[in-house]
């Protein structure tokens, strides 16, 4: 099974909630990627990012569902964290390539393999779009179906 993930910036949960159904293309500045456990990944790379352990970040609730829909809970959209939204904001490429790499340390670990090169373009992407919502004041939201 394919998954589609759309991470996208929106104003608040309203809006975002909004689109649940139909996917963000065309209503907010999005970035496709796609089939990998999304919601993880981002408990992962905060976990990376901050230093908490992804046991404490499960258990805050995180990543943060904010609608879904259809029949089994999909397409369903939650909201990082604002921890991991600043801490994209602010990462230099070089530490950007580093969480990068211990992603793919830890899913390897898993049995997945991941490429360091389209890693390091989907954080570099994730961390633009993400300082993008910044200046905004909005939130990155991830749509997945």
């Amino acid at each position: 099974m394919s998954i589609i993930i759309e991470f996208f910036i929106a104003p608040d949960d309203t809006s975002a909630a909004g689109i649940v159904d139909s996917g963000p293309d065309g209503i907010f500045d999005t970035l496709v990627c796609g089939n990998f456990d999304a919601s993880g990944a981002v408990i992962e790379w905060e976990s990376l990012f901050t230093g908490q352990s992804f046991e404490a970040l499960v258990a805050s609730d995180e990543p943060h569902m904010v609608a879904c829909s259809g029949e089994g809970g999909s397409p369903w959209l939650f909201v990082i964290s604002g921890a991991l939204q600043a801490a994209l904001v602010s990462a230099s490429a070089a530490r950007l390539a580093e969480v990068g790499e211990l992603w793919i340390q830890e899913r390897a670990a898993e049995g997945e393999v991941f490429d360091p090169e389209p890693v390091e373009e989907l954080l570099s992407d994730l961390a633009a779009l993400a300082r993008t919502a910044d200046g905004r004041g909005h939130g990155v939201y991830c749509w997945m179906a």
